[in-house]
């Protein structure tokens, strides 16, 4: 009878058999493949996409095409994109803001919407500085929230 470190061990060789014979050119096929849907989707295939391994791009494709570019999920474009922007500017990433800044622009951002966006990321980025530095107890700070909504949802009825 086979101990249970002896079962572990036979799973673990009959996956690693599995992989072996698992041929690349099936990870491949599925990167060729994608690659033919962003060219057919964006017009061409950014240097972006060739970063990752082959068994990444379908996966990163399939994510930004399910989410980003789907115009059927609970926000549109232009919140997406300014949601995008806001989150570069406190990465910071130089390739996001400038991505994430045309495509607000695409998808009818002003440039007031895009400013709001920035500040409100810098509003975030400077209360969690506060709280966290300060160590603001996390309970009280839910207790105070909800009791401060609760006040403005009563005074607007």
């Amino acid at each position: 009878m086979l101990t249970l470190k002896g079962k572990i061990g036979l799973v673990v060789l009959a996956a690693g058999a599995l992989l072996a014979i698992t041929p690349a050119q099936a990870e491949d096929a599925s990167a060729t493949a994608t690659y033919k849907d962003i060219q057919a989707t964006l017009g061409s295939v950014p240097d972006m996409f060739k970063t990752l391994p082959d068994v990444a791009v379908a996966g990163a494709w399939a994510e930004i095409k399910g989410v980003q570019l789907n115009p059927k999920t609970a926000l549109d474009g232009k919140t997406k994109e300014l949601l995008g922007l806001a989150v570069a500017a406190q990465i910071p990433c130089q390739y996001c803001i400038y991505f994430h800044t045309e495509a607000a622009k695409l998808n009818g951002a002003t440039d007031e919407e895009i400013k709001e966006a920035v500040a409100m990321a810098a509003i975030v980025r400077h209360w969690s500085t506060m709280l966290n530095g300060s160590q603001v107890d996390l309970a009280t700070f839910k207790k105070q929230t909800d009791d401060v909504f609760a006040a403005v949802k009563a005074k607007s009825q």
